[in-house]
């Protein structure tokens, strides 16, 4: 008679969550995945709903750069309908912007993101809301997704493959004897009870809350999190992603989204990632600066500000305003890093790379658990988000 497999806790029902859910439930564990509000309702929920092509970050940040365009390319494959393919302009409007194209070109090049640079007529042709005092645009592959529909395509699969799935259970408390995580306690909200999970391995995947989980099982996670103020005004100013060809900034990125065309975003760091606030001269800056880029942004109606925190990887110290660390992500078996046994954080990245992060993980939790089960997920493609209602029907 077989032994039950592996069962493993996951806690954060964000994209990440969704996608280590599927990957793990390919391989055969038992999973189960415990969120405290609605599935994808925290930074997955939140953000732009850009696919990136990686080439914001090929200059600074080759690595993130690198998974991102990888990624891209397998999320348009196993989420086919999930994403609008409309590209994406880098556009300069200064003469110092003019001295980042050819650096910017070069890195893309470096990294296998694909270019085609414009002339300001061509560009004006593709998109006639621009500033017209352009001096250069480079096509890149980015595209526009929905952020909660399409993770929740990783939830459906997963769900069909035999995962647990149990919104609105929040861990209170993690379940630790002789530095070994065990399990975790939990609040269900709507019924209002607590009980116990148990689990061979808990897999922290709590994105900006991820260093309030580990401090849970006595773990200090190098995790800042980095809010970004995000507005949306009506009107679809734009048809393709549009973003300001320098460094990385506030305010200099437009991203469509059917009716409404998002601007973002600002970046600072904070203790707590329930505590962002919507500052109002960051969105001043943001349609101050969108406006730069497409003129109309500046008569168009508000719709909404928010923010949303990322959880960025690499500073245990101060940092001033998120910009400078990495959006690469990182897995922690926290046995390696902190002598505590049966628990691993996967944290960091991006939207773009949810699958990566869960591939790396995943690999983490077999190794740890003496399973050779290879990950799937590469070519698997998922069920449509209308699935995870549904029940795959």
């Amino acid at each position: 008679m077989s032994s039950a497999p592996a069962h493993v806790l996951i806690v954060g029902g964000g994209g990440t969550g969704g996608a280590l859910a599927h990957d793990l439930a390919l391989r055969g564990l038992a999973v189960t995945l415990v969120e405290r509000g609605e599935i994808t309702s925290g930074t997955t929920g939140r953000h732009h709903g850009l696919l990136h092509s990686g080439a914001r970050y090929a200059v600074r940040d080759p690595a993130s750069a690198v998974e991102c365009i990888q990624e891209n390319r397998i999320l348009r494959r196993i989420c086919p309908g999930s994403f609008e393919e409309n590209d994406g302009l880098f556009v300069a409007l200064t003469e110092e912007d003019m001295e980042y194209l050819e650096p910017f070109l070069e890195a893309c090049a470096a990294c296998g993101i694909p270019t085609q640079p414009l002339t300001p007529a061509e560009a004006l042709a593709l998109e006639p809301n621009l500033n017209p005092d352009l001096k250069a645009a480079v096509r890149v592959p980015d595209a526009t997704m929905d952020a909660m529909r399409m993770p929740l395509r990783f939830f459906a699969t997963a769900k069909a493959n035999g995962a647990r799935i149990l919104p609105y259970v929040e861990v209170v408390d993690l379940l630790v004897r002789d530095r070994v995580v065990s399990g975790a306690r939990v609040r269900d909200h709507v019924t209002g009870r607590e009980g116990e999970i148990r689990a061979d391995v808990v897999v922290n995947a709590a994105g900006p809350w991820s260093g309030k989980i580990a401090r849970m099982a006595g773990v200090d996670l190098p995790i800042r999190p980095s809010p970004g103020v995000l507005v949306a005004v009506r009107g679809r100013l734009c048809n393709m992603v549009l973003s300001r060809l320098h460094r990385p900034g506030d305010g200099d990125l437009i991203v469509p989204q059917r009716g409404l065309s998002v601007l973002g975003t600002s970046s600072w760091t904070v203790h707590d990632p329930d505590d962002l606030g919507v500052p109002e001269d960051h969105v001043r800056t943001m349609c101050e600066e969108g406006a730069r880029l497409v003129p109309a942004v500046a008569r168009a109606e508000r719709r909404a500000a928010w923010s949303a925190a990322r959880p960025l990887v690499g500073s245990r110290g101060e940092a001033e305003t998120g910009r400078e660390l990495s959006r690469t992500f990182k897995t922690f078996d926290h046995r390696e890093s902190d002598g505590v046994e049966g628990f691993v954080t996967i944290t960091g990245g991006k939207g773009t790379t949810l699958r990566a992060m869960a591939e790396a993980c995943a690999d983490v939790v077999c190794a740890k658990l003496g399973i050779d089960a290879e990950c799937r997920t590469r070519e698997t493609v998922l069920l449509p988000h209308t699935a995870y209602y549904t029940d795959g029907r």
